[in-house]
C-alpha cells in the first residue's frame, strides 16, 4: 500500500480513525485503554503525537505483535485484562470479540454454578449491589397503564 495519511486503518480487527492521536486511536480497540496503549506505543518506540493516520504498515504490524503478545513485549502483568485465568491461571490480555466471547462465556459459567451474579444475571437485575427501589425498571410494567386506568374509572 502507497505510504501517506490513511483515514482509517485497521488494527487487531478493529477500524480505527486515522486524525486521531495515536494513543487514543489504538484505546478505541475494545479491551484497550489509555494505559495499555501507552504502554503499546512506548513498547513499540513510536511518538504517542503522530496521528493514526500516518503509520507505516510495519509500525501497524508492530503494535499488533505487541497487542496480541504483551509478554514478549515486556509490559507489566497490571496492564492486562485477564490476570490469573480461571482456566489456565495464566495472565492474558483479549481484546476484540475475544473478550465478548470470554465475558460471555464467564457469565454462563456463574449462572450455570448459581452463584449470586449468576442468579441476579439471569434474572436481568443489577449485579453489583446497587439500589433496585426506582431505578433498573427497564422491561418490566412502571406504574399504571392507560388501559389499567380506563377500565377502573369505567367500573
Amino acid at each position: 500500500m502507497a505510504e501517506g495519511f490513511r483515514h482509517i486503518i485497521r488494527i487487531c480487527g478493529t477500524d480505527v480513525e486515522g486524525s486521531k492521536k495515536l494513543t487514543y486511536g489504538l484505546a478505541k480497540i475494545r479491551g484497550l485503554g489509555i494505559n495499555l496503549a501507552r504502554a503499546v506505543v512506548k513498547a513499540a518506540q513510536l511518538n504517542p503525537e503522530a496521528r493514526v493516520g500516518e503509520l507505516s504498515d510495519e509500525a501497524v504490524q508492530k503494535i499488533e505483535d505487541i497487542i496480541n503478545n504483551p509478554e514478549k513485549a515486556g509490559l507489566p502483568s497490571f496492564l492486562y485484562n485477564r490476570r490469573k485465568d480461571p482456566e489456565t491461571g495464566a495472565d492474558k490480555h483479549l481484546h476484540g470479540s475475544d473478550l465478548a466471547l470470554r465475558e460471555r462465556m464467564d457469565i454462563d459459567f456463574m449462572k450455570e454454578i448459581k452463584c449470586w451474579k449468576g442468579l441476579r444475571h439471569s434474572l436481568g437485575l443489577k449485579v453489583r449491589g446497587q439500589k433496585t427501589r426506582t431505578t433498573g425498571r427497564k422491561g418490566k410494567a412502571i406504574g399504571v397503564s392507560r388501559k389499567a386506568a380506563a377500565r377502573r374509572e369505567s367500573a
